[in-house]
C-alpha cells in the first residue's frame, strides 16, 4: 500500500511518501532499542521507510530501488526515514556517490518531518564524511562550545578516511544514550556527547548528490549492551535486564 500525505511547515509543503506492506502506515513514535541486527532496506523496495519531499517533489522521481540497490540522483531535497522510532543503536549504511555532491545518515529524527527536521547527522558531504551537526534546534556539547549556528558541523578528527568517488564506503554511527560517534571505514572520526535528542526516527538525506546504497542495518550499540549486562562503568550499579542482548 501507498499511502500520500501533506504538511504545510514553516513556508515548506513537505510531501509525505509512505510504504507498508500490508494495512494502514503508521508511525511509531515509541522508540525500541535494537536487541539483534535489524536490515532496514531489503533490498528489494521502501517497505519500512517514509519519505519527506519539498514541494510537489515526488520522491520515486528521487529515489528508486534497481538491481538490488538504492539510487538516489539527488533531484530533490528531502529524505527518506524510518517508520519505526528507535534509541541505542549502530546505524551502519553502506554507499558510494557517483560524483561528489551532499548527504548525510539523519539520526534521532523528531516529529513532525520537515525540511529539515530536528535531528543529529553524520555527514555525507564529499570529503566531509565524519563531520556530526545538530540540526533544527538539537544541541550537543561540543557544538555549543564553538559558539557557532546550526550550519557549522562539529569538525572530524584528524584527515578524511573516504575512499574514492565510485567506491564503496561504510557509514557507521554509534547512538548511546546522547552520544553519537562517527565511524568511516573502521576509522573512528568524531564523537558529540550530551545531545538533546537520545531516539527518534534514521534516515538517509538528498541534498544534490548522486549516490547508490546497498545495505542500511541497526544492530545494538556496544556499550549499552556492556552497561546493561554488567552495570555502569566504575560503579556497583546492578545489570539493568537480564534479558539476551547479543546481536546475530
Amino acid at each position: 500500500m501507498i499511502i500520500f500525505k501533506q504538511t504545510f511547515l514553516a513556508g515548506f509543503v513537505c510531501c509525505l511518501l509512505t510504504f507498508t506492506g500490508s494495512g494502514a502506515a503508521q508511525d511509531s513514535n515509541i522508540a525500541i532499542m535494537p536487541t539483534n541486527r535489524i536490515e532496514l532496506f531489503n533490498g528489494t523496495n521502501f517497505d519500512g521507510f517514509t519519505f519527506c519531499m519539498t514541494t510537489n517533489a515526488d520522491p520515486l522521481q528521487t529515489w528508486s530501488v534497481t538491481n538490488g540497490l538504492i539510487h538516489c540522483n539527488g533531484s530533490a531535497i528531502g529524505y527518506m526515514r524510518t517508520s519505526q522510532s528507535y534509541n541505542n543503536y549502530v546505524v551502519t549504511v553502506e554507499w558510494r556517490f557517483i560524483k561528489p555532491g551532499n548527504s548525510g545518515v539523519l539520526l534521532h529524527i523528531q516529529s513532525p518531518d520537515k525540511i529539515w527536521p530536528m535531528c543529529a547527522q553524520n555527514q555525507g558531504k564529499s570529503g566531509r564524511q565524519g563531520d556530526l551537526l545538530v540540526m533544527a534546534g538539537v544541541e550537543c556539547r561540543e557544538h555549543l562550545a564553538l559558539g557557532k549556528n546550526a550550519s557549522t558541523p562539529v569538525p572530524l578528527r584528524g584527515d578524511p578516511n573516504e575512499n574514492a568517488i565510485g567506491e564503496w564506503n561504510t557509514n557507521v554511527t554509534v547512538c548511546t544514550g546522547n552520544n553519537v560517534r562517527a565511524i568511516i571505514n573502521g576509522k573512528v572520526l568524531n564523537e558529540i556527547t550530551e545531545c538533546t535528542v537520545s531516539a527518534g526516527f534514521v534516515g538517509i538525506q538528498s541534498e544534490g548528490a548522486d549516490f547508490e546504497i546497498r545495505k542500511i542495518s541497526l544492530s545494538p550499540s556496544p556499550a549499552f549492551i556492556l552497561q546493561e549486562m554488567f552495570g555502569s562503568p566504575g560503579t556497583n550499579s546492578p545489570p539493568k535486564t537480564k534479558r539476551p542482548l547479543i546481536a546475530n
